[in-house]
């Protein structure tokens, strides 16, 4: 396990949460950027907890292979499936570069909810295997 890269992308993924959770309380939220960055703040979560485990992280924005790929470390990550956090990734990639689409402020903060559970469920999985921190 690499702790120090563990905590690069854990402080990505931060950097992202917060860029998403500050644009939300402006007066006009771009909710675009706001999803975009919570799809990035999940994938890089996700990535930390394979990493931490010695994993290969794939070269993909593919939120439902990440869980995948998670679940076969530890099951409990199929409850994220459950909470559908993979429909998010399509806020990776038609956001930034195929159909124009822009998530209504419902779909946003609900995309802020998500992740929210996502980034706590990681959070506190790293934490019982042991990494000091996040």
């Amino acid at each position: 396990m690499n702790e120090e890269a563990v905590s690069i992308w854990i402080r990505r993924a931060e950097s992202d949460f917060k860029i998403g959770k500050d644009e939300l309380a402006t007066e006009d939220p771009a909710t675009d950027a706001i999803c975009f960055h919570m799809q990035q703040c999940c994938e890089k979560y996700l990535k930390a907890f394979l990493i931490f485990h010695g994993e290969e992280i794939p070269r993909t924005h593919d939120l439902a292979l990440l869980i995948d790929r998670c679940s076969g470390i530890d099951a409990d990550f199929g409850l994220l499936s459950d909470w559908g956090v993979d429909r998010l990734t399509d806020y990776a990639v038609l956001v930034r570069y195929d159909a124009p689409i822009f998530p209504t402020l419902e779909e946003a903060k609900e995309a802020m909810e998500v992740t929210e559970k996502v980034r706590d469920f990681v959070r506190r999985k790293l934490k019982e295997k042991g990494l000091e921190g996040p």
